[in-house]
């Protein structure tokens, strides 16, 4: 194929017969970018005229765009064909912050993103977007949630209450969080109707800021104009967390993603999913660092003497940021499995640290991380047999396991808004009797929630009460006590807030864990109170689990 760019006047034209991908500039800052199956008009901030299937799938709607932090969108000031194969060409828009790359192929509906930053410099949110026609495009779609998006009518009627969330006239509530979902779970994201589907195919999800528990926003109706929206957040270190910035490398690659349309099959795109998959790394990224790649590989053993089956392991930056928050470099996640032997493949080469922790299940009773620095990757990496240091001390009671989520509580996921406050005011948890599924996911409301148990003996004078939680949004306010003495209290004073409770987040935000010392127990009845005594609505403390056990 021979390289070229065609300057014309066709903005006005539904499709362009070019035989192949092509890029034509028909202005000093409009340009028509596509193949024989589709084609899109760029203008210095939006894509427009999105021609496929002989109609444009845009219509009235805002298009398409990328912007860093909100609708700082980045304004395209040139663009050109910077790589072509025998069948593909990549066509490069240009902008102060960073150029995003559309890799358009002969006979692929859609196109290949990918953005390099410039000088975006630091930044909480990077997000690419469809703003669709919302008659064509009338449903949502991710693997949480398959299911028509609201009307821009229930949207119009309803009474906003908070950040994009409207009450209905029934009470219920209309929100665009109860679409997020977690990065690194996902197979694709889109919105589709009877006839076409556009979808956002992610085969690795190495360039997303985070850790497992990274979660963002996928696909919603806009409130102000009824768009359909398809989003692509490739970075977020804010929606469902503390917020914080992250300085980003000149260089640094977001993607590549792949931008799919189809006919609004939801097999089809599922099919092509597993394609993707099979393809990744690709091999025509034109960047040395994208393809130098190595393996990583160890087994995790408790200092007890177990394995540590099933345990999350994240490998990511050393001796920075907690991993959540982590958000400059590259990330990749896994499991242990029942041998704790974990595993990562066609990791870009440098240096990372290595987390690790409990993920529930054989070791839900375990609440330290582990942690290791310098891990050189190049080639394969074979760490030793790596031991996790976890006390051994005796277990009084036990409530959840420590996973860092919410699991097993009542109403732990999916999102949903406004659940916090169904939160019970007063409760009372009696150990050998009640269930982990007795406790509720948040606690909200003005109230106490008791912990009864019996301890037959004294087996030593103090104990420690671990007090982990899986997220928490002011200005909540939590009083503990054991036996009516003070031993604590979490408020915004002293933990940092996270919009996970309020933005339909049911199963984690930030985590946070305390550890108090008791001294006061006695032989036979005890109590451990959690009293929130300053409420504020939709706000709260999030559960990950709760010990006590002998010091």
């Amino acid at each position: 194929m021979g390289l070229s760019v065609i300057a014309l006047s066709l903005a006005a034209l539904p499709f362009v017969a070019a035989g192949g991908p092509f890029l034509q500039q028909t202005s000093n800052n409009t340009w028509i970018i596509g193949n024989d199956l589709w084609n899109i008009t760029q203008g210095s901030i939006y894509g427009i005229k999105l021609y496929y299937q002989g109609k444009d799938a845009i219509g009235k709607a805002a298009g398409h765009y990328v912007g860093a932090d909100g609708e700082n969108n980045l304004v395209w000031e040139s663009a050109s064909i910077v790589n072509e194969g025998n069948d593909f060409i990549d066509v490069s828009f240009v902008s102060e912050k960073g150029d995003l790359h559309w890799v358009i192929y002969d006979d692929l509906a859609g196109s290949y993103q990918y953005f390099v930053n410039r000088a975006l410099g630091d930044i909480s949110i990077l997000r690419s977007l469809f703003r669709l026609d919302p008659d064509r495009f009338p449903n949502g779609r991710t693997y949480l949630k398959d299911e028509p998006l609201p009307s821009f009518q229930s949207i119009l009627d309803g009474t906003k209450v908070q950040d994009e969330t409207f009450e209905t006239s029934d009470g219920t509530y209309i929100t665009k969080y109860d679409w997020s979902n977690y990065v690194r779970d996902r197979d694709f994201n889109g919105v589709y109707g009877p006839s076409t589907g556009s979808w956002y195919i992610h085969p690795s999800t190495d360039y997303f800021s985070g850790n497992h528990l990274k979660q963002t926003l996928t696909v919603h109706r806009e409130s102000s104009t009824g768009d359909a929206v398809q989003l692509n957040v490739v970075q977020d270190t804010s929606h469902f967390q503390t917020q914080v910035t992250t300085t980003q490398p000149s260089g640094k690659i977001w993607g590549p993603w792949l931008w799919y349309l189809n006919d609004g099959s939801i097999t089809d795109a599922k099919q092509k999913f597993q394609e993707e998959l099979a393809k990744w790394p690709y091999s025509w990224v034109n960047d040395t660092a994208y393809h130098s790649r190595g393996a990583v590989s160890g087994t995790l053993k408790l200092s007890d003497g177990r394995v540590a089956a099933g345990a999350a392991v994240f490998l990511g930056d050393s001796d920075i940021q907690a991993p959540l928050a982590q958000g400059v470099n590259y990330y990749y996640t896994s499991y242990a499995d029942a041998s704790g032997r974990f595993s990562f493949s066609n990791v870009r080469t440098g240096q990372y640290g290595l987390y690790a922790w409990s993920n529930g299940g054989k070791i839900g009773d375990v609440y330290t991380n582990y942690t290791k620095s310098g891990i050189n990757v190049k080639g394969n990496t074979k760490l030793s047999t790596l031991t996790w240091s976890v006390p051994s001390n005796e277990r009084v009671f036990q409530i959840g396991d420590f996973d860092k989520k919410t699991t097993g509580f009542i109403e732990s996921g999916p999102y949903h808004h406004g659940l916090a406050a169904q939160s019970p005011a007063n409760f009372t948890y009696t150990v050998g009797k009640s269930n982990t599924s007795d406790w509720y996911y948040a606690s909200s409301n003005l109230g106490t929630w008791n912990v009864e148990f019996d301890v037959a003996t004294l087996e030593k004078s103090s104990a420690r009460l671990i007090v982990s939680l899986a997220g928490y949004s002011q200005s909540t306010a939590l009083t503990i006590s054991s036996n009516g003495a003070v031993l604590g209290s979490l408020s915004k004073d002293n933990v940092t807030t996270d919009a996970a409770t309020y933005r339909s987040g049911t199963v984690s935000g930030e985590w946070h864990q305390f550890v108090y010392p008791v001294s006061n127990l006695k032989q036979g009845k005890n109590v451990i109170s959690f009293t929130v005594n300053r409420y504020v609505l939709w706000r709260g403390f999030l559960w990950d689990a709760i010990a006590l056990e002998w010091a």
